[in-house]
């Protein structure tokens, strides 16, 4: 059994550790905040440019001379993976759970003879992904100095996939991030984004006609590299606030548990100086009556 010092150096051990995860769930509930509003208010441009993209795609249809970053290579044989994760831990499952869709891909790829490519945007999915898919690495991004997401930083890293992809180094290329929904939940998702995946144009201007100026593969051919930033770009808001949202619910939790441990180590403590208060009175007495 633990002696009465050792229990009081515990229950204050556990406090010192409840004050720090309740001053960083504040924190994260802060950033939340502002990283939230920002995926949010970027979601109704990529929706629109991605509707824009679609009805351009539609005019284009399967001309020949599409531009490569929508009708892609033509094979489907080197494939790389953008796995985007967060810089520090401390925030649940939300790294692991991202890390783990992009490994299920790598496994099926692998598995299906293809060659894979892996970039990591943030420290925490290079070190998943380095202890099992090391030879496969090519990139890393680190962007520890970043303290928020803006576009130039999307860009940077859709400069250096379309440069691979100009220069032949893979056919497809897919990001991975989480998706934010609310605090609880976040929901790992990938995305193809070279070759352009363009949904269907809207119903509502499937019957519209117009005039592009200049043709619509020479607009495409200049908002196509523009889209591949914009989707990289919105995933990064995207993870900003899902990283802040899971860490918020898992310091809420540590919070939470440490109380819990408080309470069970102050019971356990009242018990034990009950004990050696009844020793204490049981010696005095029984010296007194053997007086």
């Amino acid at each position: 059994m633990p002696s009465l010092k050792d229990l009081k150096n515990r229950i204050s051990s556990v406090k010192s550790t409840r004050k720090i995860t309740k001053a960083m769930q504040m924190v994260a509930a802060a950033k939340l905040r502002r990283a939230q509003e920002a995926a949010e208010m970027a979601r109704p441009y990529t929706e629109r440019f991605n509707a824009v993209m679609a009805k351009l795609a539609a005019s284009v249809g399967d001309a020949e001379n599409a531009p490569r970053l929508l009708s892609g290579t033509g094979e489907d044989k080197v494939h790389l993976l953008v796995v985007m994760t967060a810089e520090r831990g401390l925030c649940g499952g939300f790294n692991a759970n991202i890390a783990k869709l992009a490994k299920a891909e790598a496994d099926s790829l692998i598995a299906a003879g293809k060659t894979v490519k892996i970039i990591t945007v943030g420290k925490k999915g290079r070190d998943a992904m380095k202890r099992d898919y090391r030879q496969y690495f090519i990139d890393h991004v680190d962007m520890t100095e970043v303290k928020r997401v803006g576009y130039a930083d999307a860009q940077a890293i859709a400069s250096g996939v379309l440069s691979r992809f100009d220069a032949g180094e893979f056919d497809v290329a897919k990001i991975f991030y989480a998706q934010f929904q609310n605090v609880v939940t976040q929901i790992p998702t990938k995305q193809q984004i070279i070759p352009a995946e363009i949904g269907e144009a809207d119903e509502a201007e499937t019957g519209s006609f117009y005039d592009f100026e200049p043709d619509e593969n020479a607009i495409l051919a200049d908002l196509l590299p523009r889209g591949v930033a914009t989707q990289i770009f919105s995933a990064l808001l995207e993870n900003a606030a899902s990283e802040q949202g899971a860490r918020m619910s898992a310091m809420d939790n540590a919070t939470r548990n440490a109380g819990e441990m408080i309470d069970k180590l102050t019971i356990e403590y009242n018990r034990s100086r009950q004990a050696v208060i009844t020793n204490e009175l049981i010696e005095i007495i029984s010296g007194a009556e053997a007086l």
